[in-house]
């Protein structure tokens, strides 16, 4: 049999739990949730990277959806609950294919139906307004993970790609890290800085996730890992699902886009325009700078060193599918999981380190933060602290992109 075909029966049995996938966002920007206008039971390549016959023939067993807003979203509580609203109405109109799921246990149900999972995932602290209230209110409309920022640092947690104001996280931060371990929240990782990553491992009492990050020391880009945070994971009980993006898994497309984003500066344009002149000017500097392409391959080297330094069992995958404009040749859409799972049987991963990465990591990480909510609750109550009484109006120790931008 050929690494593809065993690929394809592993995933048979062991369907792959991606950690973050952008279609809610896409479907907000392209028809404003008109559903019919983009029918993901029909082809939709020319559109968008996912649709139903594409997440089937990628061995997709469950999804973490995005309900991701923009962080300078006017109102974007609103705004994130009408992600959360889209993925209901996404699960309601395909139910023969989509099942909702809240806990480790309706993943392993939907599994066993042959139904793809759909859980939420919250991307960005911004989508709570500085409100523990509201926090738990995303938890209870289904949100069962929150990425602590986005691009852009908030008022209690410094972004992996902005200033930072709280050298990690403020007081207040590491309440909502208690807060959402007491919920059974996961604690998502990615897009924070690297001393927003070690501050909430000093602080959560339940395993963490990054959904869709790469390692740094195999692509110097902020949004990755460093190994001394890739090394905590096995005594927190953490996953790190790496990421498809180019530019943060290739460092020759790091470098092509520092350097193209340097041309649209110098040619008066912000960095991430997408007016006609705009990209008339990004157009000419790919024709003169052709971009890096990554591969199957680039994404199995991070693989291998995440294992290396990580360990099997806290490994995931994060495509970050219709969240980026570019992805790597072998896995252009969510068809292409197989392809990746390949190469590794290739590479010598063994049948057992598939199925955790694929299925069993991520469904054992939910599981674990539900034990660790069931035991908090019992004696616990909900906090109803506030950022001004814990941050002091917002004075925090201090340390020395608009759009959805990839990741």
């Amino acid at each position: 049999m050929t690494s593809l075909g065993e690929a394809r029966e592993l995933l048979a049995e062991f369907p792959v739990v991606d950690g973050h996938n952008d279609l809610p966002w896409a479907l907000r920007e392209q028809v404003r949730y008109d559903l019919a206008a983009r029918d993901i039971a029909t082809d939709q390549s020319a559109h968008l990277h996912t649709d139903l016959a594409r997440l089937r023939a990628g061995g997709v067993g469950a999804q973490f959806w995005s309900v991701y807003v923009r962080s300078d979203q006017p109102g974007a509580v609103t705004a994130t609950l009408e992600q959360i609203d889209c993925v209901r109405q996404l699960i309601a109109r395909y139910p023969q294919d989509l099942r909702a799921a809240l806990t480790a246990a309706d993943m392993e149900a939907g599994r066993a139906e042959g139904r793809i999972a759909s859980l939420m995932g919250a991307e960005g602290g911004h989508s709570i307004d500085n409100s523990l209230a509201t926090l738990r209110g995303l938890y209870g409309l289904g949100v069962r993970y929150m990425t602590l920022t986005h691009n852009d640092t908030i008022d209690w947690a410094d972004s992996a790609t902005d200033e930072p104001r709280a050298g990690g996280l403020t007081a207040f931060g590491r309440e909502v890290v208690r807060e959402m371990n007491r919920l059974g929240m996961l604690v998502d990782l990615s897009h924070v800085a690297a001393t927003t990553m070690r501050d909430a491992l000093d602080t959560s009492t339940a395993p963490v996730i990054f959904s869709h990050s790469s390692s740094r020391a195999v692509c110097d880009h902020p949004r990755n890992i460093p190994d001394d945070v890739l090394e905590r994971l096995p005594a927190n009980g953490g996953v790190a699902m790496v990421t498809f993006v180019p530019k943060f898994v290739l460092q020759a497309a790091v470098d092509w886009t520092a350097a193209a984003d340097d041309n649209m500066r110098a040619h008066g344009f912000h960095h991430l325009d997408t007016t006609a002149e705009a990209m008339r000017v990004h157009r000419a500097f790919e024709e003169a700078h052709p971009r890096p392409v990554a591969t199957v391959s680039t994404v199995a080297d991070h693989l291998d060193h995440m294992r290396e330094v990580a360990g099997i069992d806290h490994l995931g995958i994060g495509g970050d599918y219709d969240g980026t404009a570019f992805t790597p040749d072998g896995l252009s859409d969510v068809s292409g999981y197989p392809n990746l799972i390949a190469e590794l049987l290739d590479r010598g991963w063994s049948a057992t380190d598939l199925a955790k990465l694929t299925w069993q990591n991520a469904v054992r990480v939910l599981g674990a933060a539900e034990d660790v909510a069931r035991d908090l609750r019992s004696r616990t109550a909900p906090s109803n602290a506030t950022l001004e009484e814990l941050d002091e109006s917002g004075e925090s120790e201090e340390s020395g992109e608009s759009g959805k931008l990839e990741g």
